[in-house]
């Protein structure tokens, strides 16, 4: 889309709910109590919610865009860092876990999407900043 065009201020909206998606996708063996990786997205999913009820409170401060990029930003960073040690076999008999590689690759694109979207100027005049 060019720099000149405006901005269809529903498309900003439905990217700003989809971008949970990345945040929570995950296999869903990670989401049992006995895991220890179903408090990390809880915790981004959390913050991003804040985020976005401020952003539709038409609150004009920074703050709450500042919290969605640190948000799919920390999604980013804390994948890169699981990647290989939750995909790559310890165990003897142990298989390379190809749902999670594959989820973690597709949610640091979408997390990456959702960087560049909100850092756009036309996102951020709908977004009233």
């Amino acid at each position: 889309m060019a720099h000149n065009q405006q901005m269809n201020p529903t498309l900003v909206r439905v990217v700003l709910f989809l971008q949970l998606i990345p945040l929570l996708l995950f296999p869903p063996s990670s989401f049992a109590l006995t895991s220890q990786t179903w408090w990390l997205p809880a915790i981004l999913v959390v913050l991003d919610i804040v985020a976005m009820a401020q952003l539709f409170r038409k609150t004009t401060a920074m703050w709450p865009l500042y919290l969605l990029s640190f948000a799919q930003g920390f999604n980013i960073i804390s994948r890169l860092l699981m990647l290989m040690p939750q995909s790559v076999p310890m165990a003897e008999g142990a298989s390379f876990d190809f749902l999670y590689f594959t989820l973690s690759i597709i949610a640091m694109i979408a997390s990456s999407y959702v960087l560049w979207f909100i850092e756009r100027p036309s996102v951020k005049q709908i977004l009233g900043r």
